[in-house]
């Protein structure tokens, strides 16, 4: 075997090395270590050629939600497998059913399925069904973070073993997620009677998925600006942070600077207004007070979309403050358990109709959404110098936001007095005054 040429090896070794610390990187999520979408079978009722199933898909990720257009499933049978019937869901093709006398809702080897939307006829509905293909995120709302159909799954034959679906797949709305095997796991256990009797299904197969940006291949959408109230420095997104794109360059989506434009791109999913930065959305942390024992942050998030609104959106923000209490006026908030990290990390999502929606940019204003959040100081920790006070990172709806090197952070002006001298300023100014009224009123 010929000896690989040493440029070859020059050039070869760092992209190994690139992909595999990506891949690392991406598949494992410190900041949602235990986040999944989890879809299962639990087979509840046997028929003369089949079985009864309730396939539940549900989301356990902390920030990562389903957004419209909503999940989109799919698998292969192992068998001759048909689906008779559904309720709370459909498969979007019937197939050819030829050979079947009886009615059969899909014949195709490889079905694929969406929810019906909530507005559907009961005789379509299943329980817990119904929410156009929304999954909420886990932190945020776990009561519409899953969604449930039904299924009636025949032509096995009475005595056929039968297999779980092979290469199951979710797009949400996009490519992304891969899908482990559909396993045999032990049957899903519910409680009935309040509790007092533990009820069985006969069988549950079970495939968990995950997400990674990586695979997705995404542009970032989402960038993040900052400032502060002692510096008139701004500092900007970086430019080109979602991609150099041109008006007219279809690969990367459009860019547009006058809305007048904007009918002739009407069947363009994704226009933005043309920026420096070049991002669907951006989010601004401006540091606006600073007192004795607390500091205030304004949080702004704006939509630069012309034609896309974000319903149900997030902020995740990683910041050592947050250690502290921190109390946001206008946006709900929690603060999520990572692993393997010493900065916090706050999640922050709309307040229900109120501000739950961002609208997009009307071409005369941005849609935007802010806050302020008030924090408690750590008086060994906090200070303003060396850019303490700014968040290393930030994600929108899941999406890293492309920040500022550390060095472009706005700074305290020269000659200006640190944090705790400035207190010895005042304590000292307090003590002289005392001193001499004391002086005064003695004499």
């Amino acid at each position: 075997m010929a000896p690989i040429p040493s440029h070859v090896l020059t050039f070869a070794l760092p992209s190994i090395i690139l992909v595999a610390l990506c891949s690392l990187s991406d598949c494992y999520d410190p900041l949602d270590p235990n986040g999944n979408i989890t879809v299962t079978f639990d087979i509840h009722q046997y028929t003369s050629d089949g079985y009864v199933a309730r396939v539940t898909i549900q989301n356990y990720y902390q920030y990562r939600h389903v957004d419209k257009p909503g999940w989109t499933l799919g698998w292969t049978w192992e068998g001759n497998e048909v689906i008779w019937s559904m309720s709370g869901a459909f498969a979007t093709q019937q197939g050819n059913c030829w050979a079947f006398k009886t009615p059969a809702h899909c014949c195709n080897k490889d079905p694929v399925i969406l929810d019906l939307m909530p507005e559907a006829l009961p005789e379509n509905r299943s329980e817990d069904c119904c929410r156009g293909g929304l999954l909420s995120a886990w932190a945020i709302n776990p009561s519409k973070s899953f969604s449930s159909f039904e299924i009636t799954v025949g032509n096995l034959g009475e005595n056929s073993t039968w297999f779980p679906p092979q290469n199951l797949t979710l797009m949400e709305p996009g490519p992304g997620y891969t899908c482990g095997q559909v396993l045999d796991t032990d049957p899903t256990v519910s409680s009935d009677l309040g509790g007092r009797r533990q009820v069985q299904v006969y069988r549950t197969w079970r495939s968990t998925c995950t997400y990674s940006s990586f695979l997705a291949n995404k542009t970032p959408m989402c960038c993040a600006s900052l400032s502060t109230f002692y510096s008139p420095t701004i500092t900007s997104c970086p430019k080109c942070s979602c991609g150099c794109r041109e008006a007219a360059d279809k690969r990367t989506g459009f860019c547009i600077s006058d809305s007048n434009l904007l009918s002739k791109k009407a069947n363009t999913p994704d226009i933005v207004q043309c920026t420096d930065h070049m991002c669907p959305v951006g989010v601004h942390w401006h540091i606006k007070n600073n007192y004795m024992n607390q500091w205030r942050v304004k949080l702004t998030i704006s939509n630069y979309n012309y034609q896309r609104n974000f319903s149900d959106w997030n902020v995740l923000v990683q910041h050592p403050g947050f250690s502290q209490t921190a109390t946001a006026y206008s946006f709900n908030s929690t603060i999520l358990p990572t692993v393997g990290f010493g900065d916090e990390v706050a999640l922050l999502w709309g307040i229900e109709y109120y501000n739950t929606e961002l609208l997009n940019f009307d071409g005369d204003q941005l849609g935007s959404v802010t806050t302020e959040i008030l924090l408690d100081k750590d008086a060994d920790t906090f200070t303003l110098s060396n850019g303490w006070a700014f968040p290393p990172r930030i994600y929108f709806n899941g999406e890293n936001c492309e920040m500022a090197l550390p060095d472009t952070f706005p700074v305290l002006p020269n000659g200006s007095p640190s944090l705790r001298s400035t207190y010895c300023q005042i304590l000292s100014v307090f003590f002289t005054f005392i001193t001499l009224w004391l002086l005064g009123f003695y004499q």
